[in-house]
């Protein structure tokens, strides 16, 4: 606690002197010194609180006292790796399985979204057989190596685009525009149902993701698998890195089954991020039996560690193990956020309080020209502001202003998309009917400040 009192030029002094620049910080221009938080509220070093509508990761709120006992009672007893037996484990997968369609009856548990998504490739490329991924535009998945490359908002910026890689553009599945100069015409046939004989393998979707502008899928259908064999269908993952919510309704990219959402389709495999740890390191793979049994036939045994002289996920002679995944500590934190999630009905608060927002954010819509649509599910949404209705040109400078003036009145809102003109609403579950109000009424008086001092976009500047 001690560091907390080091005044906030120290601290960010020290920062830029020991941290990576590419590590950034919210409101560089300012940045905030968060000492403490609690539910929705997060608290700089003065003691100001601000409405945190960022942190998705604190699925459940900051710092909740059932998590924190959770914790800190199994950390005074065991935690170990999984390769002793002890209960935890057992019990979160059955807590977690009966959340599932019963299909998904196989699990993995890990240290992150990122591991989680690594490893759904490598079960799908085993059960398949087949390298190929479908993607959606300006989607992340990870920053392993392995998710960089099938991420294009991250693999524009270095590398490029592998050859198995086919981007689907996120335009196609909302208003049936394609903003892309060339989408990729395998990710076209695919969705449209005109695929070639062998498909490819996985196929990561999931639910709306920050990083391509909180698309809302249209009511598009894929197309049933018609082929002979295993080698004729593809193979659907949903992979939730960042995301993770309980309060998301599912949504998926495409089908083998032929539909793109409802009960009646069971996806292959289902990735979990630390949002199920409530930030702890925890992330978790749920499968099938047949895509687990097609990975165990390898032989290779799975071991979540960072073998010496390996990638992370093998385990070979003479390995050492330098973490784990699934270890009673976590598995007890998981328990504890699925206790909270029932016992405090987080996902039907979830849904109504995201509706509420929705509906004061499409007042908004009404009322100030520069927001061009509203689109979520639950708490995940997304506010798109934009220079012209005819254009639609991204109101980029806008967009970075307004997060300032909010993050001034105690809201902390971030932008997204490629053009960083989306606001980005992912607050914690907790979030509140009054904290909707809120901050909408303080969106509300900086756009009519706006409208009534800059009459043009061009002539909009950050002021030091």
């Amino acid at each position: 606690m001690a560091a907390d009192q080091r005044p906030k030029a120290d601290t960010l002094a020290r920062r830029q002197r020991l941290i990576s620049s590419s590590c950034r910080l919210f409101f560089p221009e300012d940045p905030v010194k968060i000492v403490r938080a609690q539910g929705q509220y997060m608290y700089d070093e003065q003691g100001a609180e601000y409405i945190d509508c960022i942190n998705n990761v604190a699925h459940v709120g900051h710092c909740h006292p059932l998590v924190v006992q959770a914790a800190h009672e199994q950390n005074q007893v065991l935690n170990t790796n999984s390769r002793y037996l002890h209960d935890t484990i057992v019990d979160y997968a059955q807590r977690l399985s009966e959340t599932l369609p019963e299909q998904l009856c196989v699990f993995y548990f890990l240290n992150s979204g990122s591991e989680a998504n690594d490893l759904a490739l490598r079960l799908a490329r085993h059960y398949t057989g087949h390298q190929d991924v479908v993607v959606l535009d300006h989607a992340y998945h990870g920053h392993l190596s392995s998710l960089i490359d099938i991420s294009p908002y991250k693999f524009r910026n270095l590398d490029g685009q592998k050859e198995w890689v086919h981007v689907v553009c996120t335009a196609q599945l909302t208003t049936g525009r394609c903003l892309s100069p060339s989408p990729d015409n395998m990710a076209l046939s695919l969705l449209t149902g005109t695929s070639p004989r062998h498909l490819p393998g996985p196929l990561p979707g999931g639910p709306p993701q920050p990083s391509y502008g909180l698309c809302q899928r249209g009511e598009t259908s894929g197309q049933q698998c018609t082929g002979e064999g295993q080698e004729d269908c593809s193979l659907l993952c949903r992979v939730s890195a960042q995301c993770g919510r309980a309060d998301h309704s599912p949504c998926w990219l495409l089908l083998p089954s032929g539909r793109l959402q409802g009960k009646d389709f069971v996806p292959d495999i289902v990735t979990m991020g630390k949002s199920i740890g409530n930030g702890h390191p925890v992330a978790c793979v749920a499968t099938t039996q047949p895509v687990a049994r097609a990975f165990e036939a390898t032989g290779v045994e799975y071991f979540n560690t960072i073998p010496a002289g390996q990638g992370q996920g093998g385990r070979g002679k003479g390995a050492k193990a330098l973490q784990f995944g699934g270890s009673p500590v976590s598995c007890a934190v998981g328990l504890a956020v699925l206790n909270v999630l029932e016992k405090e009905q987080l996902q039907a608060h979830a849904t109504s309080v995201g509706s509420f927002l929705m509906e004061l954010l499409g007042q908004q819509k009404i009322k100030h020209p520069i927001v061009g649509d509203v689109r979520g599910v639950g708490l995940f949404i997304g506010v798109d502001l934009i220079k012209d209705e005819a254009t639609r040109t991204p109101a980029t400078e806008e967009a970075a202003y307004l997060v300032s003036r909010l993050k001034e009145n105690y809201v902390l809102l971030s932008t997204d998309g490629p053009g960083r003109n989306i606001l980005k609403f992912k607050p914690p579950m907790c979030f509140s009917l009054d904290n909707a109000r809120q901050v909408v009424a303080k969106l509300d008086a900086i756009l009519t400040d706006m409208e009534e001092k800059v009459r043009s976009c061009e002539t909009l500047r950050l002021q030091p």
